[in-house]
């Protein structure tokens, strides 16, 4: 019996839509990013990028626990001396919510080609719209 390897070129892929409403933050960023590797399908290759496409809508509705909203802090160097910016994450979730949900999901997936092969099939909306109608997404249901 011979150990099945997928080929990147054998894939077909789906369209899933995940509705970010009060859902956890690091709860639901590990879900897509299961999904974005392909974890779930029974084809899983660690070294071939074998997910799926994800959508995530209402991102400014998501929730994160205890006081991290206003304790945590996003970090940014400008590379100059003196250049540090700091960001509350109460900030960042009223100004740019997508940022905040694609950057905790970047974080689960392998910083390498792979991964930012992976990340590209991501597309994360503020809101409910989002123009993606004709790859006909399932609806995908996170339990969190």
């Amino acid at each position: 019996m011979r150990t099945y390897l997928a080929k990147p070129d054998q894939n077909e892929r789906k369209w899933y839509v995940v509705d970010a409403t009060g859902q956890t933050l690091g709860r639901l960023a590990s879900e897509v990013a299961g999904i974005l590797r392909g974890k779930h399908r029974p084809d899983y290759t660690p070294n071939v990028d074998c997910g799926d496409h994800v959508i995530v809508i209402n991102a400014d509705q998501v929730v994160l626990t205890g006081k991290k909203l206003q304790q945590k802090k996003y970090y940014s160097h400008s590379q100059y001396p003196g250049g540090l910016k700091v960001t509350s994450y109460q900030d960042l979730m009223a100004k740019k919510p997508e940022f905040v949900v694609t950057k905790a999901i970047y974080g689960m997936i392998p910083h390498n080609r792979l991964g930012r092969a992976q990340i590209k099939k991501l597309k994360v909306y503020r809101g409910s719209e989002h123009p993606h109608t004709a790859q006909k997404p399932e609806p995908l249901e996170i339990k969190g």
